[in-house]
């Protein structure tokens, strides 16, 4: 994989979330979606609590889902 191909961003964090939580990135996506009334750091708290999910992981995913408007 080249330099230019190469993921970024929150996105980067998703093959090691998927593996190691065992859902598929929709999944956590959607979750996050149905927190519409939670700020960001909010919705990375409950990650944490409600899916014993770490701090990057979890700001992945809420960072990743406002960027692209997953509410």
């Amino acid at each position: 994989m080249s330099s230019e191909e190469k993921v970024k961003g929150p996105a980067s964090y998703f093959p090691s979330i998927e593996k190691k939580y065992g859902q598929p990135i929709a999944h956590w996506l959607l979750l996050v979606g149905n927190l519409k009334d939670m700020k960001h750091m909010e919705m990375v708290n409950w990650l944490k609590t409600e899916h014993k999910m770490g701090h990057g992981h979890a700001n992945a995913i809420v960072a990743y889902a406002l960027a692209n408007q997953i509410k």
